[in-house]
């Protein structure tokens, strides 16, 4: 099973998220992870996959420019029919509580709703996600920085148990189709 983890990270919260992503799916049995950063990733690499998990800083509640740029160029993908079917699923960091995180989380599941693809998000019944998730994919908040020299404030372990939660979650459901 391939899954494909795609991301944007400016200051690494975003990526230490996708990690966890990785992790999470690559617990599960059989799963080969693609993990590329969007300046290293081509959007044909995605007709080979089984699932698709892509993610973003959250700008103003909605997807970064970078990614949303790089979506943009699934045009062809599209046209074709390419990822008709694929499991995909999102997640994204935000800088405040109310940063956000559930309007970036749908708008990067609308271009897979638009591709045709199948969704995996995070029910309640995930311990990682009871108290504070979103059923639409892993959203989590990395506080600014009170002072520009203290240290920057990184996902917590709690983050990073639901990265790891939609990551499995992900490769899990994939079994489930490939039975």
């Amino acid at each position: 099973m391939k899954v494909y983890i795609v991301y944007d990270s400016e200051s690494g919260h975003t990526e230490m998220l996708a990690k966890a992503i990785a992790e999470g799916a690559e617990s599960v049995k059989d799963t080969q992870i693609y993990f590329k950063h969007i300046s290293e990733s081509q959007p044909e690499d995605l007709a080979e996959m089984d699932a698709i998990i892509w993610g973003c800083p959250g700008h103003f509640g909605t997807i970064s420019a970078n990614l949303k740029k790089w979506i943009d160029n699934l045009g062809n993908l599209w046209a074709e029919g390419k990822l008709i079917n694929k499991v995909g699923a999102v997640f994204c960091t935000t800088a405040t509580v109310h940063g956000g995180i559930e309007s970036t989380l749908l708008n990067l599941l609308t271009p897979m709703l638009h591709q045709g693809m199948l969704i995996v998000g995070l029910p309640g019944t995930i311990p990682e996600n009871a108290l504070y998730g979103s059923y639409y994919g892993a959203g989590i908040t990395c506080p600014v920085e009170s002072d520009p020299d203290s240290p920057p404030n990184m996902p917590t372990e709690s983050d990073l148990a639901l990265g790891k939660a939609l990551g499995k979650r992900v490769a899990e459901t994939l079994q489930k189709f490939r039975s």
